[in-house]
């Protein structure tokens, strides 16, 4: 299944009603209206280059809070809403979902928004996270938007010593990033420490899990874990090594990746393609933001920080045996220009990294986060990143 997909129209209308909502929700003291772009930006930096400054209270400060509800959260839906149209959630009614480090509630209302087919089963939320504010925050917002669709129950706590009911999906996003400092500064070693620890903690509250420790009957679908991570080179590298952890757990990779084999990526293990070129690569994923709330995109140009595209890496995983089949190539880049007129789009597959080149239309056509099957050139290589070359069957 493709990825990243264009919005569908009622969720592109929902998405340009959220500024209007929240200003309706959380109505802005003109204090905070005034300064409503520079707090943005030094919420930004905060959560960026300022992370030793910004201390562990400030999501519960007002200008703060205020910023985040009018920038980060509808930013934060977005991805969410261009991301999971594109995953096979497979859930029931009764379901029980986690949300580990929810803030205000993002993943239930992208779930809301994005996927309608959801919101008439009776479904359970188990949100945590340890400020008490956001927590207030997205029971108000998620009230607004979609009244009492669904069970959700908040629960201030750490994620590592909270204690919840097995779930159908546990889903994690933008958690790893900020729970152990600046990844950017993690040693190779922190990096594979924590994520030993991190696929421990989601597949402990798998139901998955749960069921087959405790001798219940299995659910009726494989249980699934998601994991997204803003898209720099850290936490490609923690996404990465993540995904060999819950391997080891029982937890199979469906999306993004191609392939249930040694990650090609850093940190993943290169096997036999190993390149130290190759570790300049990294899993992660971007899209145009053209389709984005223009309230959104104007705030984002007045705070400094125009989103002309999203950049994220992520997991998705189910329990149960593999189910990849064939050979099949997921791109995972932009578009670049290759020698003689050609074009070409680094991608992911069970050999490795590969390079998937062709005419510049076809090129340009199959988007970052396509799955497509391709045809390898018999022991060609390229020189400047050591990809496995392969090309479109058109061509």
């Amino acid at each position: 299944m493709n990825l990243f997909l264009p919005l569908e129209q009622h969720t592109r209308s929902l998405l340009d009603d959220i500024p209007a909502l929240i200003e309706k929700t959380f109505p802005l003291p003109a204090r905070f209206r005034r300064t409503l772009p520079a707090d943005v930006a030094e919420l930004s930096r905060l959560l960026t280059s300022g992370r030793g400054e910004r201390g562990l209270s400030y999501p519960g400060q007002p200008r703060f809070l205020s910023a985040y509800l009018r920038f980060y959260l509808p930013w934060n839906l977005y991805r969410l809403c261009r991301l999971l149209p594109g995953l096979d959630l497979t859930l029931a009614a009764n379901d029980r979902i986690t949300d580990l480090g929810c803030g205000p509630l993002t993943f239930a209302a992208a779930l809301w928004i994005s996927r309608p087919e959801l919101r008439s089963l009776p479904l359970e939320f188990q949100c945590v996270d340890k400020s008490g504010p956001a927590l207030d925050a997205g029971k108000r917002f998620f009230a607004a938007l979609a009244g009492e669709t669904w069970k959700i129950h908040t629960i201030k706590s750490d994620v590592h010593s909270v204690s919840l009911k097995p779930a159908a999906l546990v889903c994690a996003v933008n958690v790893f990033n900020e729970m152990h400092g600046d990844i950017s500064r993690w040693k190779t070693e922190n990096i594979r420490r924590n994520a030993e620890k991190a696929a421990a903690l989601l597949a402990g509250l798998s139901l998955q899990t749960g069921a087959l420790q405790t001798g219940r009957t299995l659910p009726a679908a494989p249980a699934a874990i998601l994991v997204a991570e803003p898209g720099f080179p850290r936490c490609g590298e923690f996404i990465s090594m993540l995904r060999g952890d819950l391997i080891t757990h029982g937890h199979q990779p469906v999306s993004p990746c191609p392939h249930n084999d040694i990650c090609p990526f850093p940190g993943g293990g290169f096997g036999k393609q190993s390149s130290a070129r190759q570790k300049s690569r990294w899993c992660h994923f971007a899209f145009e933001t053209g389709d984005a709330p223009p309230a959104l995109l104007r705030l984002s140009q007045a705070a400094g920080i125009p989103k002309e595209r999203a950049v994220l890496s992520f997991i998705f995983t189910k329990a149960g045996d593999p189910v990849h089949e064939g050979v099949n190539l997921r791109i995972i880049s932009d578009a670049f220009k290759l020698p003689r007129g050609r074009f070409g789009r680094y991608c992911c597959c069970r050999h490795g990294l590969a390079l998937l080149a062709g005419e510049k239309e076809t090129v340009e056509k199959t988007a970052s986060g396509s799955l497509v099957h391709a045809h390898f050139i018999k022991g060609a290589r390229d020189t400047k990143s050591g990809a496995l070359m392969a090309v479109h069957p058109v061509d």
